[in-house]
């Protein structure tokens, strides 16, 4: 992937708003004309170079399972090292739909600790939690007066959970959910943010923003008021893991494992013990094929258990391959078991450490929002300024 940001508002656009439901077919195909970015991709910043900024969150509702560390947070602890990195706990978009308001706190503070015990650094990134750091609610206010109702309406993931817990259930922040996370994405003046499969239309939604309110309050109507004239915020990237962004259900290999799916033996968390991890592999979906191979489309489940351990083992798909084809069900299950338990042990063991010591945990977070909101409450300022509203005195 490039890192070279897509063109902003200049004053050769044409003169008039740009409709976000025009603009979404050229930008869906810039999307898809992006290519990987590894984490240890050529383009990386050298020591000298202005880091390129990333941010990402994780909801802390439902446990942390393999498709959350291997889609997003083993990346990270790659990605701190190449870009200035900011990690948040996105406990605003948690209540979205019904949660334990008991379990919110703790869940809180649990996937906190699960970034540190997994490799995030809080010396090389800012680790805080969402709701600590109040421009993010207020920046989605702002930005939704510039959303179209109709596009939120098409949005996939509303559609399909609304239609599960019924209209009369559904919370208005449900549909505005893409709102605050464009909020959290442009607050930051992100440079890139990590997407999956799942979240390209929500980054969409967040890009057309950026252009709709470059567009309508930046450049020379922004400087007439005071500011520094130009575009507001940057239009953000998406960066493509290069492997894992897709781990699947051990109940399902066409479903992606997920921490909203109702059977815990779909999914392999993070803190799950020796014997859960042991019990749930052997009794995974397999199928009746002999011997075991990638990439055949009659066998998700054999692709989805091997590429598991060829992430956990470190292995290339060829290694794997190469000592798995001949093996049967029986001996596979207990070598995935074994890599399972290896790999997540030292993370276990570093996870109780970090939630013994409250007063370290809490001081990572309020540091990490500290930093956060430096950066945040300038594009605030330049937002509410951009936009007319009477200077505080």
């Amino acid at each position: 992937m490039s890192v070279s940001h897509f063109a902003l508002v200049s004053s050769c656009r044409p003169r008039f708003v740009p409709s976000l439901s025009c603009a979404s077919t050229i930008l869906r195909s810039r999307i898809r004309c992006c290519t990987t970015l590894s984490a240890t991709s050529s383009e990386a910043p050298t020591p000298t170079s202005v880091k390129k900024r990333m941010v990402s969150g994780v909801q802390p509702t439902g446990s942390i399972h393999l498709g959350n560390y291997f889609g997003a947070i083993k990346n990270w602890v790659a990605l701190q090292n190449a870009y200035d990195t900011l990690f948040f706990i996105v406990d605003l978009h948690a209540i979205t739909l019904p949660y334990d308001t008991q379990q919110l706190s703790k869940a809180t503070r649990s996937t906190a600790a699960i970034y540190l015990a997994c490799g995030v650094d809080p010396s090389k990134a800012s680790v805080f939690v969402q709701s600590h750091v109040r421009a993010h609610v207020e920046l989605m206010w702002l930005l939704s007066s510039t959303t179209p109702i109709g596009r939120l309406n098409r949005m996939i993931q509303f559609k399909e959970k609304s239609r599960k817990a019924g209209d009369e259930e559904v919370g208005v922040g449900l549909l505005t959910y893409p709102v605050l996370m464009a909020s959290d994405i442009l607050l930051y003046q992100s440079d890139f943010v990590p997407v999956g499969e799942d979240q390209k239309q929500h980054l969409e939604l967040t890009r057309d923003l950026a252009e709709r309110v470059n567009y309508l309050y930046g450049g020379r109507k922004w400087k007439k008021l005071g500011g520094r004239g130009g575009t507001i915020f940057k239009v953000p990237e998406p960066l493509i893991p290069p492997t894992g962004a897709r781990i699947m259900s051990l109940t399902d290999g066409l479903s992606k494992m997920s921490k909203s799916a109702p059977s815990e033996q779909s999914r392999i968390n993070i803190l799950d013990s020796k014997d859960l991890i042991a019990n749930k592999i052997k009794r995974c979906k397999t199928d009746s094929f002999p011997g075991l191979e990638f990439d055949n489309s009659e066998r998700p489940e054999c692709n989805n258990l091997l590429s598991i351990y060829q992430l956990i083992a470190g292995k290339t798909k060829e290694e794997v391959e190469q000592e798995c084809q001949n093996m049967n069900w029986g001996t596979f299950k207990v070598l995935l078991t074994d890599a399972l338990i290896d790999h997540l042990h030292p993370i276990q063991v570093r996870y109780e450490e970090i939630m013994s010591d409250s007063g370290y945990l809490d001081e990572v977070l309020a540091q990490g929002a500290r930093n956060a909101a430096d950066i945040a409450d300038n594009t605030l300022h330049n937002v509410y300024q951009a936009m007319g509203f009477l200077r505080r005195r």
